[in-house]
């Protein structure tokens, strides 16, 4: 037993302690250092999803329902691999529309209608009002076990004067921390730097505790040498555990489907992960440590039930109180104090993110609209943005003494029991609206209406009355029968539907009346222009960074009134700095030189929006402007302006980058003839060069013979000689250059047979044998006894050949050179390979040794002749339907290869015309 005093300590201690948190985190982002500004922090107060519900409900679900706990965690962990489509599109939408609440993100997507916000908020506040209640209950429990164990007895509600009962202190401490930091400023849309950082510590504080407890189970209890644990006299309470059965089909998916929903559409949820979010990025973060998160919460949850039922057999001890008693009987009282405060972290963490939540949407979606219509008679009081941060602070008190009252009427009633699915239920009733608004150009403002009211409705008559009949407040015979005795209106059962548990069934039931109701009525007329500018907005949000567009608009306004209107909620400073940053972005000085034109009215409202919401600023901008009404062909005509306009800028940007890629091509033709050009100087050069040398041999020696006719015989001989080598020189090349023009032109003659390649090798090396004796190579052959059959010109393939053996003894080391030519069959082609021991082909040339006009300088120096034998080579392959290169062989030397397709012989004992 712990006293009284000691736990009214350490509870205002840890209080004080997430003020401290709080304070010091806001401190942090006045000095321009933000502390929640990082994914670890953003993904860490997502777990505020995980309430005194899970500490302490998972384990009691867990023995009654063995693995039945799961899908409550399930559907969040499946659900959160969406979150980079989902999560990110309201992510990007809030920030340009300037969201404040779910509330506001729906309203804002139906054309920012005050009457859906409205509903939105009714059913937000019913729904989850009932579970914060069940939060005040589970501080009660644990702060009386602690108190009073042994001898446990749950505190009654209503027992004592609310004034001396611990969850009415609580309530009120909470509403005081909450509108310490929840409630500075009006703008909604701005983080809680404070909050965020205090709901993230008190993440970890309730896992650390968690884990604590369940570390102590596991390797304390359940290990070697662990405490003795009581005898099993019955095994009929461990049969769920030890002998785990699975629930239908049905529930899983319904109760997954349920959890899933409830981790984005909870208001406290969409506060903490939409509205608080700083940068889009932390989402994949969150993406995988918000699932590890929910594992690690869950991860001893089976075996500290098993311990809990073996250590309180009789039944005696509520199940869900597991946590916290079973160390109590262990005799370890300081790890009942880390789960009194890890209950109260998750108990905390979870109030106060709701009522700020709630709050806002109360202040903006109910009060201010009821303001807006009795303004309509007399003036507004002056100062609206100090009044409305009253009424928001106001309506945390009573959200939370709400959620005490129902606590404190209802007792141990049923209805708290499976609060938490019931009023998921009730916030799954906001999903046709959000994903269908994501996804769905044709929503409607009517069609949202319709389907939220009769989900709404199906979810009062399936769940909320029954829960209230079980509890004693309405006839038994109201769950059985229906209304009149009609079976068929049954609350449980309805239209004979049966075999499903409630939840499951309340859910089908109310989700099949709202997504109907949903799609009917928004079929029966197409958006208006303001719905469609803001489906537009929604969804094509995770096509780009998401910028609000301004309305179809046409009327009169003054820019003073705007920024008085403005100024009524922001303060004088502030409203100043925004218009005058707009005006300095669309290019004026002052922000009275600022057009009266849709962008400007746009500007206003969103600016305004942040504070009071997209539809209450709407209606406020509205009441200082002189609006036009636009008629439908009126609206036609806009569209169709906007949709030519549109199609031209598109046109424009097609030609603009057909431009660009003409003017890339251009420069790099222009590129490619100036190296041409270069390349065709240097082949002129070269050329010019091999003509003057053997003429200019030519011309010495006929001088020499022309003068001196006395000359010896052996002299004259060798002289004649010298002539005649110099004369077949020139005419090599010269031929050369005009073999090339032709095959180039189309002209060259070319003749047709099949060859035998052996043949032609032989034939080729025979024709350059005396060069490669006077080079000093010797050469290799490799070649098949099958015959290699081809088809083509005899002479260019030994044209070919002949290059090809000339510049491997031209580029082989003279006197040690060694030429190999290598003969293979390669699928359906023969391959010819030419290798040499000399310098090899750099990579960067080995396409363009091919080039004419190009001459590669290798081992140093650039080597005699014109540079068109490879080319030329090129052309003949091309021609005869085969394929030529040049493979790198640095160190090696160089390996020039060639492809042409295999034929048949003629017949099989034959060999081909060689």
């Amino acid at each position: 037993m712990i006293s009284g005093p000691v736990l009214i300590a350490l509870s205002l201690g840890y209080l004080g302690l997430l003020f401290g948190v709080a304070y010091w985190a806001d401190r942090r982002a006045e000095q321009g250092h933000s502390v929640i500004a990082h994914p670890t922090v953003y993904a860490l107060s997502l777990a505020v999803y995980c309430t005194a519900w899970t500490f302490y409900g998972s384990v009691g679900r867990a023995t009654e329902n063995g693995l039945g706990f799961l899908p409550i965690y399930l559907g969040p962990t499946l659900i959160a691999l969406l979150w980079g489509t989902l999560l990110l599109k309201m992510v990007r939408v809030s920030k340009a529309e300037r969201i404040t609440s779910i509330a506001d993100f729906i309203a804002s997507r139906y054309g920012k209608s005050q009457a859906l916000g409205g509903l939105v908020t009714i059913i937000a506040v019913i729904g989850v009002v009932p579970y914060i209640a069940l939060q005040l209950k589970a501080i009660a429990w644990s702060f009386t076990i602690l108190q009073q164990y042994p001898a446990v007895r749950m505190p009654v509600a209503g027992a004592q004067p609310f004034w001396g009962d611990t969850a009415f202190i609580v309530a009120l401490s909470l509403a005081a921390f909450t509108i310490l930091f929840g409630t500075r400023h009006l703008d909604a849309s701005e983080r809680h730097e404070g909050m965020v950082a205090a709901i993230a510590f008190e993440s970890i504080v309730k896992l650390v505790a968690f884990l604590a407890v369940g570390l102590f189970v596991t390797l304390g209890v359940l290990g070697w040498g662990g405490p003795a644990l009581p005898p099993l006299q019955d095994p009929a309470p461990l049969q769920p555990l030890l002998e785990p059965s699975v629930a239908p089909f049905a529930d899983w998916f319904a109760i997954s489907l349920l959890a899933g929903l409830a981790v984005m559409l909870l208001p406290r949820q969409f506060q903490v992960a939409v509205v608080e979010n700083s940068d889009e990025r932390h989402l994949r973060r969150a993406l995988w440590l918000f699932p590890l998160y929910l594992l690690l919460i869950n991860l001893f949850v089976v075996p500290i039930a098993i311990v809990g039922l073996l250590t309180f057999p009789d039944g005696q001890v509520h199940a869900d109180t597991f946590i916290l008693t079973v160390p109590m009987a262990f005799e370890q009282p300081w790890l009942a104090l880390l789960v009194f405060i890890g209950g109260l972290s998750a108990a905390t963490g979870m109030v106060i993110v709701e009522t700020i939540a709630l709050s806002t949407m109360v202040s903006n979606d109910l009060a201010l609209p009821a303001l807006l219509r009795f303004w309509r008679h007399r003036p507004p009081a002056a100062d609206l943005g100090r009044l409305l941060l009253l009424i928001r602070r106001g309506a945390i008190v009573v959200i939370l003494l709400l959620g005490y009252l129902y606590y404190w009427l209802a007792g141990e009633a049923y209805a708290l029991v499976s609060i938490g699915l019931i009023s998921f239920v009730a916030v799954a009733q906001f999903a046709p609206a959000v994903i269908g608004g994501l996804y769905w150009r044709g929503g409607t403002r009517e069609g949202a209406l319709a389907g939220l009211a009769a989900g709404f409705l199906v979810w009062i008559y399936t769940l909320l009355l029954p829960s209230f009949a079980k509890s004693g407040w309405l006839p038994p015979a109201f769950m059985e029968s229906g209304p009149g005795g009609f079976d068929l209106l049954a609350p449980m059962a309805l239209f004979g539907m049966t075999g499903w548990n409630e939840i499951t069934h309340g859910l089908f039931w109310s989700l099949t009346a709202n997504i109907g109701a949903f799609l009917f009525v928004s079929s029966l007329r197409a958006p208006n222009a303001t719905e469609a500018s803001q489906a537009g907005i929604f969804v094509d949000a995770s096509r780009r960074t998401v910028r609000g567009s301004a309305p179809l608009w046409r009327g009169s306004a003054e820019i003073d009134e705007l920024m008085a209107l403005n100024a009524r909620f922001l303060g004088q400073s502030r409203t100043r700095a925004a218009f005058e940053q707009f005006a300095r972005e669309r290019g004026v000085k002052t922000p009275n030189q600022l057009p009266d034109d849709a962008e400007t009215i746009y500007f206003a409202e969103t600016l305004l929006s942040g504070a009071i919401g997209g539809a209450s600023a709407r209606v406020m901008v509205a009441s200082v402007t002189d609006e036009e009404p636009l008629g439908l062909d009126e609206v036609l005509n806009i569209l169709d302006e906007a949709s030519q306009i549109r199609a031209y800028s598109r046109e424009l940007e097609q030609k603009s980058l057909a431009l660009e890629a003409a003017t890339a091509e251009l420069r790099a033709a222009n590129l490619r003839l100036q190296e041409l050009d270069r390349m065709k100087d240097d082949f002129i050069s070269s050329v010019t060069h091999e003509l003057r040398t053997p003429l200019a041999s030519i011309r010495a020696f006929s001088e020499i013979l022309f003068d001196d006719p006395e000359i010896d015989l052996e002299q004259r001989r060798r002289f004649l000689g010298i002539l005649v080598s110099e004369t077949e020189r020139l005419s090599r090349l010269v031929n050369q250059v005009l073999d090339l023009a032709k095959i180039e032109s189309g002209h060259a003659d070319w003749r047709t047979e099949i060859l035998c390649l052996q043949d032609l090798i032989h034939q080729a090396v025979a024709a350059t044998e005396q060069y490669v004796e006077e080079r000093g190579s010797r050469v290799t052959l490799d070649l098949p006894d099958t015959p290699a059959a081809v088809s083509g010109d005899r002479d260019r393939i030994v044209q070919v050949l002949v290059n090809l053996l000339s510049n491997a003894a031209k580029f082989a080391p003279a006197g040690t050179g060694a030429i190999d030519i290598r003969l293979s069959a390669e699928g359906a082609s023969w391959r010819v390979c030419v290798s040499d021991n000399g310098p090899g082909i750099p990579a960067e040339d080995l396409e363009r040794v091919f080039e004419k006009f190009h001459q590669t300088a290798l081992g140093g120096a650039k080597p005699g002749g014109t540079g068109l034998g490879l080319p030329i080579s090129r052309r003949i392959m091309d021609n005869l339907g085969g394929r030529i290169w040049a493979e790198c062989r640095p160190t090696t030397g160089a390996t020039v290869c060639f492809d042409l397709p295999a034929q048949l012989a003629t017949s099989p004992d034959s060999r081909p015309h060689a």
